[in-house]
């Protein structure tokens, strides 16, 4: 069952519209950086193999079978350290992701304003950020005059952006924040089950041995 909630909260995570239609974007040559979707392939392939497993598991304590529960053990074992791999990765990255994003939209914007080459390329690029994340400019100084004379690239409503500020790099930062900390939740609730599920098969086994000792 846990193993079925972590990869139900993954593969959401993984088809979510905002991210999807951010992360698909591709500007001439260069593809948006889609890092954050490693910790999210990581969560899908560990709910799977938990489903696996603790059908392994529960058939081997069906059977008492000490060869099947530590199986169930050992794997427990791997996950737990995939765990922890994918925990420490997103803590080191989760700055860094939206960091990326952000420098991928300042390049497209650039573009689109500058009308340098592939400036179309560019402006559909902007303007999906802006659909998407509600949002205009990178900083306060485009935020505030970009969509007074470029309505082309932000919302028509300029007066009420005016005033809102709608900055796209705050946008892209609460974005990714709200992502990665249900990432970080997962995995700690990943991670506290699999201990329990380890004491659990440790002593099932001992139970298990002793009993046929006797």
């Amino acid at each position: 069952l846990a193993g079925g909630i972590i990869l139900g909260v993954a593969l959401w995570l993984r088809h979510d519209s905002q991210t999807t239609n951010i992360l698909y974007l591709q500007l001439g040559d260069k593809q948006a950086p889609n890092t954050f979707y490693v910790g999210i392939y990581i969560l899908i392939a560990v709910g799977a193999v938990m489903m696996f497993v603790g059908f392994l598991g529960c058939y081997g304590a069906i059977q008492e079978s000490q060869c099947l529960l530590g199986t169930f053990f050992t794997c427990l074992v791997i996950l737990f350290a995939c765990e922890v791999a994918a925990g420490i990765w997103g803590f080191v990255n989760k700055d860094q992701i939206a960091k990326d994003v952000k420098q991928f939209y300042d390049q497209a914007l650039q573009q689109a304003l500058m009308g340098e080459s592939d400036a179309n390329n560019a402006k559909a690029v902007v303007k999906t950020f802006h659909e998407t994340l509600d949002c205009c400019g990178s900083d306060i100084v485009t935020a505030t005059f970009t969509p007074v004379w470029r309505d082309d690239l932000c919302r028509k409503d300029s007066v009420k952006s005016f005033f809102e500020n709608t900055n796209c790099h705050k946008k892209i930062d609460e974005l990714f924040s709200g992502k990665l900390y249900l990432i970080g939740i997962a995995a700690v609730v990943v991670a506290v089950i699999m201990i329990f599920e380890m004491i659990l098969s440790m002593v099932l086994c001992c139970g298990i041995r002793n009993s046929s000792v006797y």
